[in-house]
């Protein structure tokens, strides 16, 4: 083993210079108080001259200034409006489609119509916010909303619907990932960010469940159209708040869009997306083949949509991987137990929404929570954690009866899932979007976001098929929830040690070990 040069002792709980060796493995530089448990190393594998306070850091997170909470306010605001306008239109199928002569064979469409543009177009409208601004496209989605939402409201016709549930989609895939780069670059990263973020994932959670529980009750009292026209107001609320809140991120130069990569990229998620929805394989086949094309054009490109060396990292790859574990898993198995609920024991909608509802507060008290766990074990930990306790809370569920006892396990293991489900979405979303520069986020984010709306849109469609393989009802829920437990917890193992730290002599930054017997030699004199 090498040996570190020997330094004279400095003053005692001072902050001090330290050499080392960066080799062998073991604890981090984060014990010796590095927020981000690392050390600089130069390409021999010695630590550089580095000033390191040996104190435990005690100080707080940077209190949130009231024009940044109002920055929160709109911004959470969009995407809360977003989950609740889905979640009750999901609710309102039936209606909508009474309402414009849409057969019950046709109702599958008013969701794809939807989900096609919004998975499909979400990498490019993130990365088209960098380039462009992330202001200008968050208010364009916000426009393009609005004037959807109306169209659908007054549509009388199946096409005039579909068109606008499209637009909707389009609208979304503009939205979302504006709106959360805005919130990583507007909050830095850390405690603050994680906060935040934690935040966002207890609002959409809630605007899923504020939706279900009540959208039944607004189509009753009003009318499906309610379910279009509740989105105008806010939206316009959002596009006066907006200009007086948020400032235009810079473009420096002029902006290249990597149009090959945009139109290969996004012409591969809507071939996959529809082959998922429509279960054709000559379309998968066309899907794989652009997005192989999308990756070969972004190795020659001098300007590509997305950098290959970003999406290599670690976090991002993992990060997203994660995420798309996550929003297959979930919400296939809500849909099977919404099935199990109405079709094995027989309750109504409403009584159904009402028993998601209630496990639906764990949902959102886990948002608020999940910063402060990643603050403090770690968004690694977390995410492993938050996805074991999602896939482990589905195991009871493969145990299911036909009798309406099986609520005694169904409602809590509903309630620690969700929790688990929530935790994990904030996690991935802290991992996929850490250690990038501002100017990456809207890259980073579109990933982010693109991979929740194709992993929602292809999961249902993917365990349903599992499920149909079997003659009877409940034995084929059970092996699609059987299929979903074994997915998620494999994965579990293969993210822990996807993100694992890795000690590269070769890179400028390196997680340098630091035994404990070595503490009081790292602790070298200050010149």
């Amino acid at each position: 083993m090498k040996r570190m040069p020997k330094r004279g002792r400095g003053p005692p709980n001072r902050s001090r210079r330290c050499y080392g060796w960066a080799g062998g493995a073991g604890r981090t530089a984060e014990r010796l108080g590095r927020p981000d448990g690392v050390l600089i190393v130069d390409d021999t594998g010695f630590l550089k001259k580095e000033t390191i306070r040996m104190t435990t850091d005690t100080t707080s997170p940077p209190q949130i200034s009231s024009r940044q909470r109002l920055i929160l306010f709109v911004l959470l605001g969009a995407g809360f409006m977003l989950s609740v306008d889905f979640s009750i239109l999901n609710v309102a199928l039936p209606q909508v489609g009474a309402g414009v002569g849409l057969g019950l064979t046709g109702l599958p469409w008013i969701v794809s119509a939807y989900a096609l543009p919004a998975a499909g177009f979400t990498l490019l409208f993130g990365r088209m916010a960098d380039l462009f601004g992330r202001r200008r496209l968050f208010l364009s989605g916000m426009v393009l909303l609005a004037g959807a939402s109306l169209l659908g409201g007054f549509a009388a016709n199946p096409e005039t619907l579909l068109a606008a549930r499209a637009l909707q989609g389009f609208a979304t895939a503009m939205t979302i990932p504006a709106a959360l780069s805005l919130l990583t670059t507007t909050f830095t990263e850390g405690a603050t960010r994680e906060r935040v973020l934690g935040l966002n994932g207890a609002l959409l959670s809630g605007g899923f469940t504020v939706g279900a529980l009540v959208g039944g009750t607004l189509v009753s009292l009003l009318s499906w159209r309610a379910a279009f026209f509740i989105n105008v107001p806010v939206a316009l609320a959002i596009l006066l708040l907006t200009p007086f809140l948020i400032s235009e991120t810079s473009v420096s130069g002029r902006v290249k869009l990597d149009l090959p990569g945009a139109v290969t990229v996004t012409g591969g998620l809507l071939a996959v997306i529809y082959a998922v929805i429509e279960k054709s394989l000559p379309l998968a086949i066309v899907g794989v083949l652009l997005l192989a094309a999308f990756w070969m054009i972004e190795l020659r490109s001098p300007a590509p949509l997305a950098p290959l060396r970003i999406l290599k990292r670690p976090t991002v790859k993992w990060g997203n991987y994660a995420g798309l574990v996550i929003f297959t898993m979930e919400p296939a198995m809500i849909f099977l137990m919404t099935l199990y609920l109405q079709k094995v024991l027989g309750f109504s909608p409403l009584a159904t929404g009402l028993i998601f509802g209630v496990p639906g507060l764990a949902s959102v008290a886990a948002g608020v929570i999940a910063g402060r766990f990643i603050g403090r074990f770690g968004y690694r930990n977390v995410l492993v954690a938050g996805l074991s306790v999602q896939g482990l809370a589905t195991l009871p569920l493969v145990f299911l009866g036909a009798d309406r006892m099986a609520l005694a396990v169904l409602v809590p293991a509903l309630f620690i899932g969700f929790f688990g489900h929530v935790t994990a979405i904030v996690a991935y979303t802290v991992t996929g979007t850490s250690g990038l520069p501002d100017e990456e986020q809207g890259l980073a984010t579109g990933l982010t976001s693109m991979t929740q709306q194709v992993a929602i849109t292809a999961g249902i469609p993917i365990l349903s098929s599992v499920a149909a393989t079997q003659s009877v009802e409940l034995t084929g829920i059970h092996l699609a929830l059987s299929v979903n437990v074994a997915v998620t917890l494999v994965s579990v193992v293969f993210i822990w040690f996807g993100l694992r730290p890795r000690g590269e002599r070769r890179t400028a930054v390196a997680a340098v070990p630091v035994p404990k017997e070595a503490d009081t030699q790292l602790a070298a004199s200050s010149d």
